[in-house]
C-alpha cells in the first residue's frame, strides 16, 4: 500500500509502489492498470522486475459509459474500505496514520469475511 499527496500521479507512485510489491510479494508477476500506465513505465516494469504490466483501454469506437475488465475489482474494493467511517473523509493529517486506518479498515472486513466462512462451514446441514 502506498499513500501519497493528491499532487502526486498515479504513474509517478507506480515508480516507488511497483518495486516495492515485487520486493515483498516475489511471485508477483501481472498487473492491471487502466490508460494512465501507458509509456515507459510498462517497459521498464517488464524489463527490470520481470512484471507485466497489462493496460486495459477503453475502445475509441464505443461512446459513453464503458464497463472496463477488471476495473470492477478496484472499485469494489475502495467500496468496502469507505464503509469505514473514518476513510470516508480524509481526517488524518499524517500519511502513516491514514495508511494504519486503510490496513485496519482491511483487515477488520478479512476477519468479518473468514469468521463467516468458519461459522458458515461449522454449522451442520439440516435434515429436511
Amino acid at each position: 500500500m502506498l499513500v501519497t499527496p493528491a499532487s502526486t500521479t498515479d504513474r509517478d507512485a507506480a515508480r516507488t509502489l511497483l518495486p516495492a510489491a515485487k520486493q515483498n510479494f516475489r511471485r508477483l508477476a501481472r498487473v492491471w492498470a487502466d490508460g494512465g500506465y501507458t509509456g515507459h513505465l510498462a517497459d521498464r516494469t517488464a524489463l527490470h522486475l520481470g512484471i507485466v504490466l497489462d493496460v486495459v483501454r477503453r475502445h475509441d469506437d464505443v461512446s459513453g459509459f464503458q464497463v472496463l475488465p477488471r476495473r470492477r475489482v478496484v472499485e469494489r474494493s475502495f467500496a468496502w474500505l469507505l464503509r469505514s467511517r473514518r476513510l470516508v473523509r480524509d481526517y488524518e493529517r499524517r500519511i502513516d496514520t491514514s495508511e494504519a486506518v486503510i490496513r485496519w479498515s482491511m483487515i477488520a472486513l478479512m476477519n468479518r469475511r473468514l469468521a463467516a466462512q468458519h461459522h458458515h462451514r461449522a454449522v451442520p446441514a439440516r435434515a429436511a
